[in-house]
């Protein structure tokens, strides 16, 4: 068997939202990350950091297949629930964020310092979705 190629990193991380517009306010204006790509109907894309996009779909707008006009189809997705996830920030930008969250009036769900010297801050977005804002010394790689 040959050597197994090296995957590069995350690009997409996608979120399901009952209510798209409200989403796409939330992480545009409380979180700053800009809208790059998307019909505000059924998606938006935001930009996060160098090559990340954060999805934003319409729950259950995705549930069929999407022709791709240059060619190719998306296989249909969809989800339900609270999910995670965790955005990097610097060890500097940890109180900042902090008072940037309760200023927007976002309740802080816990706050965790963990063995490594990292810190994580958790809160939840209009969804339900939980949040982490994380500093390096978490994982053995971050």
């Amino acid at each position: 068997m040959s050597a197994t190629p090296v995957i590069e990193g995350i690009v997409e991380t996608v979120l399901y939202t009952d209510d798209l517009p409200r989403a796409v306010t939330f992480y545009r204006d409380v979180l700053g990350l800009p809208p790059i790509a998307g019909d505000g109907v059924r998606f938006r894309a935001l930009k996060v950091s160098g090559r990340q996009v954060l999805l934003l779909f319409r729950r259950g707008a995705t549930s069929e297949p999407m022709a791709v006009p240059s060619g190719g189809t998306i296989p249909p997705h969809d989800g339900s629930g609270p999910h995670h996830l965790g955005f990097a920030i610097t060890h500097d930008a940890y109180e900042p964020w902090l008072a940037r969250l309760r200023a927007a009036g976002v309740a802080i769900e816990s706050e965790a310092k963990w063995d490594r010297g990292g810190r994580s801050l958790y809160f939840r977005d209009p969804d339900g979705h939980m949040l982490e804002l994380l500093t390096p010394g978490l994982w053995p790689n971050y």
